[in-house]
């Protein structure tokens, strides 16, 4: 129901799962975060529209719009995919047509994650499990090298995070968990549905 919805309400389809695998061990096929995940984050997470999102694995774009419409914050949508990247652009089109607000501040790029260059004004980075603890890291070394070529708060957002990527947070990094959001209903039977807020320190 909520699917619906919200696709409706931001005039953008973004349903459906990747049905073949990415073709590499170390990206995870594609499956947009549910919007009743995305209510229970938000229910106590604040964004606020001065703030600069990166979505790694960004798939057709939902968090993007969702994040854009509700808190009219700049978004990176970053998907390797190019028929994802295709369909993100095109939900972008159908997006401003009925919600014309800050159009600059959603913008999509076709790449690797790891090739992605960190904009200095980039605070918060989404991950819905979408690539190997190698490629996260490689992308965490990109985000740490920029936050010491331009000093700001960052904070990453992990959602069904893989126990890679939360041993190697907390036993490698500066990083320390801020926050977990548990999804209800979803929680109950499967602990991995859950949001981890990880700041570096």
């Amino acid at each position: 129901m909520k699917e619906h919805y919200y696709d409706k309400l931001l005039n953008i389809n973004t349903g459906g799962n990747q049905k073949e695998s990415s073709g590499s061990i170390h990206y995870h096929r594609y499956e947009p975060t549910q919007y009743i995940a995305l209510e229970a984050l938000f229910a106590e997470y604040e964004l606020t529209s001065s703030d600069h999102v990166v979505d790694f694995g960004c798939g057709k774009g939902r968090l993007n719009f969702y994040i854009h419409y509700f808190f009219h914050a700049s978004v990176v949508g970053i998907e390797m995919n190019e028929v994802f990247y295709k369909e993100a652009i095109q939900n972008k089109t159908s997006y401003q047509k009925k919600h014309k607000r800050d159009r600059d501040k959603i913008q999509f790029q076709c790449c690797l994650a790891q090739d992605y260059e960190i904009n200095p004004l980039d605070n918060r980075f989404y991950f819905f499990n979408p690539f190997s603890i190698q490629i996260f890291i490689a992308v965490l070394i990109n985000i740490i090298v920029s936050v010491g070529e331009a000093d700001r708060e960052v904070e990453l957002i992990l959602y069904y995070a893989s126990e890679d990527y939360v041993y190697f947070l907390e036993n490698h990094t500066g990083f320390e968990l801020k926050k977990e959001i548990i999804v209800p209903g979803l929680y109950e039977n499967d602990p991995y549905e859950r949001f981890l807020i990880y700041q570096l320190g």
